[in-house]
């Protein structure tokens, strides 16, 4: 079977390579992936900037779906002809992170999807919502559970909070989407019009212009009457976060999520004096994962698929990644 490697670091010696076919042991699901879908850890982790210890050779990325073609002696939580999900951890199946979980995260712990076919343990997988296409459906285990953690798991989003979001990449589109599933305001920023006119069509409240307004932070203030925003779906990492902390109400909630604008020191005084809870969010569980699909299988939610390129194209797709032009998610059709 094909499957891509990371062999060395660099986007231009990320290599298609030959792998043999895996056999299902007890337990075990051989999945045939049809779509998967590019995570920014992807590009950090193939550029060598996520883990410089990365052991090789690696086959990348964290999400994908498939069709179940066997299933080793004893297993009983899919079938022959399952269209699936991996989880992100493949241990994380309910309650709260660990060491151990962490382990196993697929693309960057152990081996991910970026092939034509995947072997599970049937624990580590999720049945998909029906109405959503492969390309879709590719687009949930890390971004969408991600956001689902952020928003209903860590922030509890009832109707009338206010929620801010930064940028229209997946993490904050989903976090869009469910924010406004509970009839929460939804405040965005992006540096592109453009892209604020289509959050707006999916929902969001107000949009900020980060680039022609760099006080964002005073401005969602304002549009709180200065009492500051509920929620914050934090994804810029230390460049953001102190703006974020001033954007935030007393008693306010900041999942933080990303390090898109790199690391840095911060100032804690303000989480002290103004009692915010900052919780870091590490994509989730199989559990959250299923309550999400549960809901986006209920409102018919579909997620905003930006591209779609051939699996042979996969270097390009990060590539087109590392341009920040995409609204909401890249895919890699592979059957």
């Amino acid at each position: 079977m094909k499957a891509f490697e990371i062999q060395k670091f660099g986007l231009e010696s990320l290599a298609m390579a030959e792998r043999p076919m895996p056999k299902p042991a007890a337990g075990q699901a051989l999945v045939k992936m049809r779509a998967v879908s590019l995570n920014f850890r992807d590009l950090m982790m193939v550029k060598g900037h996520y883990n410089p210890k990365l052991k090789m050779p690696l086959v990348p990325l964290s999400d994908g779906v498939g069709e179940v073609v066997e299933v080793g002696p004893g297993a009983k939580r899919v079938k022959v002809g399952d269209r699936v999900c991996g989880i992100f951890m493949q241990r994380w199946l309910a309650g709260g992170v660990s060491d151990e979980v962490a382990d196993s995260a697929l693309g960057g712990a152990i081996n991910g999807v970026a092939a034509e076919y995947v072997l599970f343990d049937e624990d580590g997988l999720v049945q998909v919502p029906k109405h959503l296409t492969d390309e879709e459906a590719a687009t949930l285990p890390c971004a969408a559970v991600t956001a689902w953690n952020a928003v209903m798991v860590s922030g509890r989003v009832k109707a009338g909070d206010t929620v801010l979001l930064q940028g229209t990449g997946g993490v904050s589109l989903f976090a869009l989407q469910f924010a406004k599933l509970h009839n929460a305001r939804v405040i965005i920023t992006s540096s592109s019009d453009d892209k604020l006119e289509r959050a707006k069509k999916l929902g969001a409240d107000e949009l900020i212009n980060y680039k022609t307004t760099p006080d964002w932070e005073e401005k969602a203030r304002g549009l709180t009457h200065k009492t500051g925003v509920d929620h914050i779906v934090e994804v810029g990492g230390a460049g953001t976060l102190a703006k974020s902390l001033r954007a935030v109400c007393a008693g306010g909630h900041i999942a933080l999520i990303g390090v898109l604008t790199g690391g840095g020191e911060v100032n804690p005084i303000p989480i002290l004096m103004k009692s915010v809870r900052v919780q870091g969010i590490y994509v989730g569980s199989r559990e959250m994962f299923e309550a999400m699909n549960r809901a986006i299988e209920q409102s018919q939610l579909r997620p905003v698929v930006d591209k779609v390129f051939r699996f042979e194209e996969l270097p390009q797709a990060l590539k087109y990644m590392e341009t920040g032009a995409h609204f909401g998610k890249i895919v890699v059709k592979i059957s």
